[in-house]
This record gives C-alpha cells, structure tokens and sequence, in this order.
C-alpha cells in the first residue's frame, strides 16, 4: 500500500527565530489524520524560556508575555512532543512537514537541552516525509512568476508553504498560515496531492525516506554552488532530516542579534 493513503502525522513548529539549532519553540501541532481512523489533534503553547523578538511575533502573533503567562513548561511539553512522535513512527507512521527538516532538527536541539532521554532516538527518527523536497523534486523548475516556458500564474510560485500549496491546489490563506496547526494540516494535504500525482512517490514511506535523504544533498549541492557562483559561502547543510549540532554549540545559546535588532 502506498503510504499517501494510510495514516500521516502533520507536524509543526511556530518559533523563536529561524536558527533550529539555538532558537527555542513556541508552538506546536501534531496531526494524525488519514488511514480510515478519526484525526486526532494535539497543539502545545510552550513558554521557550527565553524573549520572542517582535519579528517572530509578527509572524505566529505569540508574544513573549502571553508564552510566559499561558504557555507550558518547556521541558515537559518538548519530552511530550517527542515521544508522542516516537510512539507514532516506531508504528511506521511517517512524520509530515513542510521543510520539517527545520522543525525535527530544532526538536533534537530542545531534547539535548533539555537533557532528555530521548535524543538519541529523535535523531534517528523514522519515516519522514518532506513536502519541500519532495516539490523540489517532482517540479524543480518552477518559476515564481509566468515566464515563456510557464505561462499560468496559478503553477509559478516560491517553495514557501502557502505558495506551494496553492499550486498543488490546497488552500492556506495568508491569516491562516504561520499558525502550526493549519500550517501542519495543510503540508499532510500537500503531501497527499504529491504522491497521489506522482507515480514515483507512490510507494512505501521507508522507501521514500530513503530516496528523499539523495534528493536533498543533490539539492543542496545544486544550491550550494549556486551560492559560490554568487561569491558567497557555501553553508546550506547536507543532512536530512536532522541536520548535526554545530561544532562549538551550547544548550544555552541563543541567536546572535544583529545590529538592526533582528535575530
């Protein structure tokens, strides 16, 4: 049986920054849905410990004081997230995101910190699938916008979710998305409608999360020197789904800030 037409777990993460090694999470959703069984959905608002800067507030609307006010314990919501996702894959559901290399990434990084047990096993989790990628790979020349070769504006866009999704034909408003739920939700239907118009990922998900881990380094090898062309450094990660701590990294670090006050 083809995975798309058995049970997914939607997964997301709303954040502190986009540095998935030092920043913290705010948000979380898991959803389950497909496979002939109910969904089931579970949300977290997590206090991250450390300030949201207004400019990640101006993307999921959590700011710092409501997350200490009303959000959980760090801590106790990351093992929970965790081993919720555990339980789920070591029963062969494959875990489902958009870009979710970010988010499982982030989530080894808070285990580590947080010195759970479980990191180990995050860092080796099991099926996954990668809505990014795999867009990447069945339509790599996409346009952001109507060119010769590809005339309809409603098939050009960028690889952002709510782009992506619109051209594979699932709606995400723009006040919708940047919230984990919907945003989870909405990659699980992306996912869907790309295996279920690809013959090639119609397949097992073992076998598409073996296939995705050569599609990204091809991916970011063609980025990378892309990069170097442009004369900048070649720093996009290899690694899928879970890229490796850096070297020098603490559990208490957080993003450098820059001078105009962003992360």
């Amino acid at each position: 049986m083809t995975w798309h037409t058995g049970r997914m777990a939607c997964f997301d993460f709303e954040t502190t920054g986009v540095d998935p090694h030092r920043d913290r999470v705010v948000t979380a959703a898991i959803i389950e849905v497909g496979g002939g069984q109910p969904t089931r959905t579970s949300e977290w608002l997590i206090n991250p410990g450390i300030t949201i800067p207004d400019g990640a507030t101006a993307v999921h609307g959590i700011t710092t004081e409501h997350a200490e006010t009303n959000g959980v314990d760090a801590a106790g919501a990351i093992h929970e997230i965790a081993e919720h996702l555990l339980r789920l894959s070591g029963a062969g559901v494959p875990i489902v995101g958009h870009n979710v290399s970010f988010d499982l990434t982030m989530l080894m990084a808070e285990c580590v910190r947080h010195d759970l047990p479980c990191a180990d096993q995050v860092a080796r989790i099991a099926p996954v699938i990668d809505t990014m990628v795999l867009d990447k790979w069945v339509d790599p020349y996409r346009p952001k916008q109507p060119t010769n070769r590809r005339k309809d504006p409603a098939k050009c866009g960028s690889r952002k979710l709510i782009d992506t999704a619109r051209v594979w034909g699932i709606t995400l408003t723009e006040a919708e998305a940047h919230g984990a739920t919907a945003d989870a939700l909405a990659a699980g239907r992306l996912a869907w409608s790309l295996a279920q118009n690809t013959v090639g990922l119609q397949i097992s998900a073992a076998d598409v999360h073996a296939m995705q881990v050569g599609l990204k380094r091809e991916q970011a090898d063609s980025f990378g020197a892309y990069l170097v062309k442009q004369g900048k450094p070649d720093d996009v990660a290899r690694e899928w789904p879970i890229q490796e701590l850096p070297d020098g990294w603490t559990p208490d670090q957080v993003p450098a800030v820059r001078e105009d006050g962003a992360a």
